[in-house]
Formats: C-alpha cells, structure tokens, sequence
C-alpha cells in the first residue's frame, strides 16, 4: 500500500501558497466546499481524500504541468491524476458553484458600489464593469480543428470575461472556438440578455466598458476610432485609463493560474470547465484575501481586437448617439 504524507500539515502557509495557490484556511474552505462531492465512498485501496484531490487539482492549476509530475510528486498514477483533475473540475464548473461564485451585480446598491469605486480611477461615469476576451492555448483537436485557429493563427478557446473594480470575475463565457469573434460571442450572452431583458437598469444609469472589437450600445461603451480634440479625446483617455483595469484583471487570473498561460493539452470541452474553474477559485481568492505569489511573472494582456461587430445598425446608431451624448455630459 502507497503512504502518502499530509501535505497540508508538512507545508508552511507560504509554500502551501507558492505550490498550490491557496493557504492553509483557504485548503480548509476549499475542503468544506467540495468534500461531500468528492469524498470517496470508501476508504478501500487507499482512496484518495478530498484534500489530496483538491491538492492535485490545484498542483496542475497553478504550474499547468505534465501531469506524470504531479504524480509523482503526490505518490500517485498519471490516470489517477487526470481522472482527479476531471472530477474536481466537473464540480468546480458546475453551475451550483458558478452561480454562487461568478456573479455580475444586480441590485442598485452593488452597481452603486461599482459607480463609485470606477468613478476613482479617471471619472468615468456610470461604470459597473469592463469586459474582453482572452485566449486560451489549446491542442490542436480532432474534430473541427480549423474553427479553433484564432486570427494569431493558434488553436485556442476564446474567453469572454467581465470584470468588476475589486478585480473579482462578475461574467464569464467559455465555450467558443478561437476563431469566433468578441462580438458574436456577447450577442449570444447572458449577460447581454441581463440587459436586454431590463434586469440591469441603463440608458444614463449603468454600462459596461469595452474595446472597439464591440459595438457600442446603451449599455456597452467603447471608444471612437477618430476622437476630434475636446471631450472625444477626453472621453477616450478616461475610457482607456479606466479599461487597463480588466487587462491588469485577466493577467491576475492567469498569473495565478499558469495553466491558463500556456497550451492545456485537453479536448476542448475540458479546457473549458478547466477556465471557468479557475475563475471560480480566483474569486474564492479574492473572497478569502490570498495573494498571489509575489515571485510569479506579471502577465499583461494585449489588446487586438478589429473594429468589427454583429449588431444591427439600429442599435449601433443608438449606441453612437448615446456615447455622444456621455462625452458631451461629462467630458
């Protein structure tokens, strides 16, 4: 029979954070959460605990290693860790925890919040959240390969991710080839049909912000192509100065989980419940106050986006009006 060590006991808060991205109260959390999902039905054949099977997923999270690694490193098989790293996942990505951990504000007391907290970075009004896309790295599939080639010419998943002034993931969408665009993915979102739909209050309430790769709307502002000098000019620098945040943002996520910064070697609807698990504890992070290490490289986003989008025109129209219409108000 295999002995396998305490991990958690043996380690000090700081090695615990560096190996495994969570300290000592937040592997207890984690444990409470997740235990009875996964807690094996019976100790027999010296079944894996729940902490070892969250140690495991978190182990590959973090360095998005060769699997045969962390095997090694926690006295197990290869199959044994994919078959772990597949179970937890499945849990984290379930909607039970995106729903609990992965929220965009609805009452007027959180937007409110979010105004204010915006509002302190370069006076931009009415702000509730900066949205964009990242890609994320993937093996070349079997099945539609060619729709996976982003325009960098990578396979890739393309992420739609909305995030908030506390850098907290309020919306996240995974489940698009790379070749899909920005646009179309939000046109098919439920965040878009939170505002559609009036659940989120806009026109000169609240907005989002996004880059030129969206069209603008009421509810989502982006910046103009051309500013003439004045409040055009103004808008866009306050625009610019106040969207940094959701890049800073996303290199946060994929600094902490290095997984998501190289090619996960997984079939793609894996990759998916990969990154929206790691958006799940990268808010339980940011709930629980762990940092991120502080010896790990900052990633930066860039931002590539075309100027191009698939919203009928009337709706652009009224977008352009609107956003004239913020630039003349407040800038």
């Amino acid at each position: 029979m295999q002995v396998r060590e305490n991990i958690v006991d043996l380690l000090t808060n700081g090695q615990l954070l560096e190996r495994y991205r969570f300290d000592r109260n937040g592997l207890m959390f984690l444990q409470q959460l997740l235990g009875p999902r996964i807690q094996p039905a019976t100790h027999r054949h010296n079944s894996l605990s729940a902490m070892e099977k969250i140690l495991l997923t978190l182990r590959f999270l973090a360095t998005g290693g060769i699997q045969l690694n962390d095997a090694d490193i926690h006295n197990v098989s290869q199959s044994t860790v994919s078959k772990v790293i597949n179970e937890v996942t499945q849990q984290l990505s379930s909607q039970r925890f995106v729903n609990r951990f992965i929220k965009f504000p609805t009452t007027i007391q959180e937007l409110d919040v979010q105004v204010e907290h915006f509002h302190g970075i370069a006076r931009f009004p009415r702000v509730v959240g900066l949205i964009d896309g990242t890609h994320v790295r993937i093996k070349a599939p079997s099945e539609d390969e060619a729709v996976y080639v982003n325009r960098k010419g990578f396979h890739s998943i393309n992420v739609q991710i909305v995030i908030d002034a506390f850098d907290k993931i309020t919306n996240i969408v995974a489940r698009w080839p790379g070749s899909v665009h920005d646009s179309r993915i939000l046109n098919n979102s439920g965040l878009r049909q939170m505002f559609a739909d009036g659940h989120i209050p806009f026109r000169g309430r609240y907005h989002i912000l996004g880059d030129s790769g969206y069209a603008c709307s009421e509810w989502l502002l982006t910046p103009y192509l051309n500013p003439q000098p004045g409040s055009q000019s103004a808008y866009n620098r306050s625009l610019k100065i106040t969207r940094a945040k959701v890049e800073r943002g996303i290199g946060q996520l994929k600094r902490r989980w290095g997984v998501l910064h190289g090619e996960v070697r997984m079939k793609p609807e894996r990759v998916c419940r990969i990154i929206i698990s790691c958006a799940v504890l990268h808010n339980i992070c940011k709930d629980l106050n762990i940092p991120i290490p502080d010896d790990y490289p900052v990633i930066q986003e860039d931002d590539q986006n075309d100027d191009n989008n698939n919203m009928d025109a009337g709706v652009a129209q009224n977008g352009l009006r609107y956003r004239d219409q913020i630039a003349n108000t407040y800038f």
